[in-house]
């Protein structure tokens, strides 16, 4: 498992803890009250740690190779899925996993990025960077939601839409642009989630909802801290400057009212403990859902509607006419 640097000085203790282990299995020498004080000393220093991350490492943690994704969650939470594969003009596209499933009974049309973990599943998925053809399967399942009244959850988690010369040859802000504003519109209860990385208008294709959560180390913004970094100061070696800057972990936005939720992540991050992370996921869509419900199809295009309007702050600036 890839060691991030905020993590290093836990290791080293967690690792002098097993020398000790070793050595107590071995000697005569009682070690015990030596690792019962270094376990204790090495959980105070994982919980300091994690609860004063910033956004860069943040940002780590949100791209570790070993996070949970689309179908982690799909394994570990739903039963009866039935994957629906091709946007029915083009191909399929596998960086988009969409179809219906149940949740503790209730049926919902499931649409989620597919980032892959293994070198051949991440070329498989396109390193979860779809591309128009994919945002179009998206939209295809989404309007049969519709149609038939499933609620929609979207799962999101990539660094944003593919931008190769095919995938804009195909449409690929088209599709985007399609599907915001057909998401408007939907008269179903759309829950989105942040599993990772939202990013761009890759993430925000599948955004659109009545309910926006994100998990508690994911982040969501305009764009990448090495692109930002890119463009402001054309040194993609500044990201950790830009990350702060872009104010894109959870809880930067729901402190701005861009989300509705953060979800909790086991201590360690969501890799450490993938069960736990997807059942806290489940809990809080099907919280969300049940809020939901009450809600008319009108009234629930029309909360949808108020949410992403009353996004950021207008001030007027007074100016005296002359």
């Amino acid at each position: 498992m890839k060691i991030l640097d905020f993590e290093k000085p836990l290791l080293a203790l967690k690792n002098k803890i097993d020398e000790l282990k070793v050595l107590q299995s071995e000697g005569t020498i009682s070690l015990k009250d030596e690792i019962r004080k270094l376990e204790s000393k090495a959980k105070q220093l994982e919980i300091s740690t994690f609860a004063r991350l910033n956004s860069w490492e943040k940002t780590q943690l949100a791209r570790h190779a070993l996070r949970p994704q689309t179908l982690d969650f799909i394994e570990i939470c739903t039963k009866n899925f039935i994957e629906l594969h091709g946007d029915r003009n083009f191909r399929d596209d596998p960086s988009i996993i969409a179809g219906i499933c149940k949740l503790d009974g209730q049926t919902f049309a499931v649409i989620g990025q597919q980032k892959g973990k293994t070198t051949n599943e991440k070329i498989f998925r396109n390193f979860g960077s779809p591309h128009p053809e994919g945002y179009r399967k998206a939209l295809r399942i989404m309007k049969m939601a519709d149609k038939f009244k499933i609620p929609i959850l979207t799962l999101i988690d990539t660094q944003g839409a593919y931008p190769g010369v095919g995938a804009e040859e195909r449409g690929q802000s088209e599709a985007i642009a399609v599907n915001l504003r057909e998401m408007a519109g939907f008269k179903v209860p759309i829950i989105c989630v942040v599993l990772g990385e939202g990013g761009s208008g890759g993430a925000l294709a599948l955004g659109v909802g009545n309910k926006v959560l994100m998990l508690e180390h994911s982040t969501y913004s305009v764009i990448s801290p090495e692109g930002c970094a890119s463009i402001l100061w054309r040194d993609g070696t500044k990201a950790m400057e830009a990350a702060k800057s872009l104010k894109y972990t959870a809880q930067d936005l729901i402190k701005f009212s861009v989300i509705d939720q953060i979800i909790p992540e086991p201590l360690g991050g969501a890799h450490t403990k993938p069960e736990v992370t997807m059942n806290n996921i489940k809990k809080a869509v099907l919280e969300n859902l049940a809020e939901l419900k009450v809600l008319s199809q009108d009234e629930l295009v029309e909360q949808r509607y108020q949410k992403f309007r009353q996004i950021g702050e207008y001030i007027e600036s007074k100016q005296t006419r002359k």
